[in-house]
């Protein structure tokens, strides 16, 4: 955890309302970025980066996070893929349909993981095999699934062509089903 991060947890901490401008100052366009890639909606992004900065508030006295950027990341997009499906009972978001429905061969939805050690378990081995791939490969992954980036900006941040990142993604979520078999989890 950076210096920086440690101060800001501090001033939420401390219950100071500083927290929330520091946090915005800081990450405000990290989480812009994680709930416009679900909800492509500028007002709907808004505001869920606000709900964002309130659950920090609530979740950090009972909470100290060792990784700030994680801890904010995750809230918002939890928050962004809460309100992608109230939003979206009758329409889809193309892109976030795709990533997960790519994933749902490989990882089961948490909503049917019975209680947090069994999500606990999922989530390391799911980190134990991201970090036994290369950079370029893990880079690639945690992009398309959890920022949801579509393959063409992919292709732009890595210079690789479409083809090989779709190559890439499908072999991964090959291994990726095979490493958590052999672990144990059920698929």
């Amino acid at each position: 955890i950076t210096l920086e991060d440690k101060a800001l947890i501090e001033l939420y901490w401390a219950r100071d309302e500083a927290a929330i401008t520091e946090t915005a100052s800081k990450y405000g366009k990290l989480c812009t970025y994680i709930a416009h890639n679900v909800l492509h909606s500028t007002e709907d992004c808004e505001e869920c980066v606000n709900d964002a900065y309130f659950s920090v508030w609530n979740a950090i006295p009972t909470q100290r996070p060792d990784r700030f950027s994680v801890f904010i990341s995750r809230i918002t997009r939890n928050l962004a893929l809460k309100r992608w499906e109230y939003l979206s009972a009758a329409k889809r978001n193309t892109a976030a349909v795709t990533s997960l429905d790519e994933l749902g061969d490989c990882v089961s939805d948490t909503s049917s993981v019975e209680n947090e050690l069994e999500n606990q378990h999922i989530e390391n081995a799911i980190g134990e095999f991201l970090w036994a791939q290369d950079s370029e490969k893990r880079n690639i992954f945690i992009r398309r699934y959890w920022y949801f980036d579509s393959i063409q900006t992919i292709c732009k941040q890595t210079g690789s062509s479409e083809s090989r990142v779709k190559s890439i993604l499908f072999r991964m979520r090959q291994k990726l089903r095979e490493h958590l078999e052999s672990e144990g989890i059920i698929l």
